[in-house]
């Protein structure tokens, strides 16, 4: 579990030096970045997704990459010391960040 923490916070750095409109103060500011991300995509994220299924329904779930962002941006607006500039920041940081999980855990995972 502490593994995936650090793989994940990794990861968010990495967004960080990707998109340009996502930044942290440090590493520790990342650290607890990916805990609340974490905590936020377990917690919060289930909850939203069924509120607006309607809408994922009619928008054949590309609206659930909008959700993506906001927990995104909630949880830059939670930590201090990551910094979002806007929502397009969050938008395609999500996307990356989405797109890089799924590739490390498709590689990791047993066979």
């Amino acid at each position: 579990m502490l593994l995936r923490w650090l793989l994940n916070t990794l990861i968010l750095l990495l967004v960080a030096q990707i998109d340009r409109g996502i930044k942290f103060s440090g590493f520790w500011a990342a650290m607890i970045a990916s805990l609340v991300l974490g905590l936020l995509n377990a917690l919060v994220r289930p909850l939203i997704l069924l509120l607006t299924l309607p809408v994922n329904f009619l928008t054949l779930g590309l609206f659930t990459l909008v959700i993506n962002a906001l927990m995104f941006w909630l949880a830059s607006s939670i930590v201090k010391g990551f910094e979002i500039t806007n929502f397009m920041a969050a938008f395609w940081g999500a996307l990356i960040y989405t797109i890089i999980v799924m590739v490390v855990n498709y590689i990791e995972r047993p066979r």
